[in-house]
């Protein structure tokens, strides 16, 4: 723990007071090294807080004004995949908690265009997880393709999954769970999967479409082989220990791997709203601030229920 001064919201900035960060799989990988941005860095992009001040140009929020701050912290706007829309993909993105200061802090600064709003049932804590498991689980499951009515399978069940279970029941979908975690299997089944149990055991060709939540490599070709013809295959992850080499059988038939990176403005705002509506439930546990390190290590384990959450005094 270290005393940083408090920053000041440049044009077109907002300074948010934290009241609460998810702890996700990406801090975990970048305080082990997986990934690397700039070093110092404040970790964590799950943010809730409310706005403490406001630069020069804001108008979308006011001082007192509940909000999100999202992975995505700022894209260039004129590269290829800006101007095709997939902004995700920028040449030139930064990131909250990789290439700048997070919310494992009392305070932190977003560009006002790229933060959004909490809808009111959340709480601070419940609405964290939302900012990054269910932003990118949220764009996992539509590039997955799974349609009311098939079977959907995930691999791997935490913050992100226990999140996008819900949606996709929603949707009509049966959502299949492999983990090896018993409380994880519990926690799926209350939230509407209707078979749990571990990845060797999910019978092959079985299922429509997969979404692989777990950063283990070595699940791939367990994954590709449950797949029915012309099923997608999602990593979800922005890390994943190595994959094993891959039979050709397994992708014949116009089976699809494909990979999430990061998610668009548009992603987050849909899936905000969204979540305020189904009314989405996370699962959330809370800890101070100063017990950051314990808790990815808890993380690290699978030895959160849901999602973990520092809670901001």
């Amino acid at each position: 723990m270290v005393e940083l001064p408090t920053p000041e919201p440049h044009s077109n900035e907002i300074l948010v007071r934290v009241r609460a960060c998810g702890v996700c799989h990406t801090d975990l990988h970048t305080a082990e090294g997986e990934i690397t941005g700039r070093l110092p860095v404040v970790p964590g992009h799950q943010i809730a807080g409310v706005v403490e001040k406001v630069g020069a140009g804001v108008t979308s929020f006011r001082v007192g004004d509940r909000v999100g701050i999202p992975w995505l912290h700022r894209t260039c706007g004129v590269c290829e995949f800006c101007r095709a829309g997939r902004e995700n993909l920028c040449e030139r993105a930064e990131f909250t908690g990789l290439q700048v200061n997070g919310g494992y802090a009392e305070f932190a600064v977003a560009l006002a265009e790229y933060a959004v709003r909490i809808p009111a049932r959340f709480g601070d804590a419940e609405a964290a997880p939302l900012l990054c498991a269910g932003i990118v689980g949220f764009r996992a499951l539509r590039l997955s393709g799974a349609q009311a009515g098939q079977r959907l399978g995930f691999y791997g069940f935490g913050a992100s999954a226990h999140l996008v279970l819900q949606v996709a029941v929603r949707q009509g979908c049966e959502v299949v769970i492999a983990t090896r975690s018993a409380a994880h299997q519990w926690l799926a089944q209350e939230l509407g999967a209707t078979w749990v149990g571990r990845a060797e055991d999910v019978p092959a060709a079985s299922l429509d479409a997969a979404i692989m939540f777990a950063p283990a490599g070595a699940l791939v070709p367990r994954a590709l082989c449950a797949l029915r013809k012309a099923g997608t295959l999602v990593l979800a992850g922005i890390y994943m220990t190595p994959i094993p080499e891959l039979q050709y059988e397994w992708l014949y038939h116009e089976r699809v791997v494909r990979s999430v990176a990061n998610a668009t403005r548009d992603d987050a705002r849909q899936f905000m709203e969204l979540a305020g509506k189904i009314p989405l439930r996370t699962e959330v546990e809370t800890f101070p601030l100063a017990e950051a390190n314990c808790v990815l290590l808890m993380m690290k384990q699978s030895k959160l229920r849901g999602a973990g959450v520092l809670a901001i005094d």
